[in-house]
């Protein structure tokens, strides 16, 4: 019987979606994906088919996810971004073969190379994290407010001022322990 894992956290935006794999980074850390097949099937769902990871692959991807995590989080507080989360970001970036391809229902979808490497999948979430971080996306980077999580996310709401980086997990845990705290303060209110 396969090992149960956590749901993947699908977002928007393909690099904080990647490094939404690894969550409660500062309560009791999930990772979501432990094992090399997990990473093929998150990339699979991303458009990003492979054709299998070895160990030192997954090391890499990773590698990836937390030099993202660390350079969007300095760029959401506006700190300069860590040296070696660049190079890192940058490498995966330039040793990735993708090409862009127009669908012919005109969406945008990423061609790997013949091989379907991980290293080349790897590459476009890297030039994706470069399109976020450097700003040419509309959006910004924000952190999310709940104390366990501090997730990076790509906030594309209209007055930019998005809390959660989820709103039916961070947002909607903030604001049951909200409710909670309320009712153990006015136990005589009716719920």
């Amino acid at each position: 019987m396969p090992a149960e894992f956590p749901d993947f956290r699908l977002g928007n935006v393909l690099a904080t979606s990647f490094t939404a794999t690894l969550t409660e980074r500062h309560g009791d850390t999930v990772e979501r994906i432990p094992t090399p097949r997990r990473l093929v099937d998150w990339l699979a769902v991303n458009g990003l088919a492979v054709d299998s990871c070895t160990t030192g692959q997954l090391g890499l991807a990773w590698d990836l996810r937390e030099s993202i995590h660390a350079a969007a989080t300095a760029a959401a507080i506006q700190d300069a971004l860590p040296a070696s989360a660049v190079q890192v970001i940058n490498d995966r970036s330039a040793q990735g073969r993708a090409a862009a391809i127009l669908t012919p229902d005109g969406n945008r979808r990423w061609r790997l190379s013949s091989a379907s490497r991980v290293e080349d999948a790897l590459g476009v979430i890297a030039a994706d994290a470069i399109s976020i971080i450097a700003g040419e996306r509309d959006g910004k980077l924000a952190l999310c407010a709940s104390p366990t999580c501090q997730a990076a996310f790509f906030d594309t709401s209209q007055s930019r001022t998005r809390k959660w980086c989820e709103m039916n997990t961070c947002g909607n845990r903030q604001k049951k322990a909200r409710f909670n705290a309320n009712q153990r303060k006015n136990p005589t209110r009716q719920r």
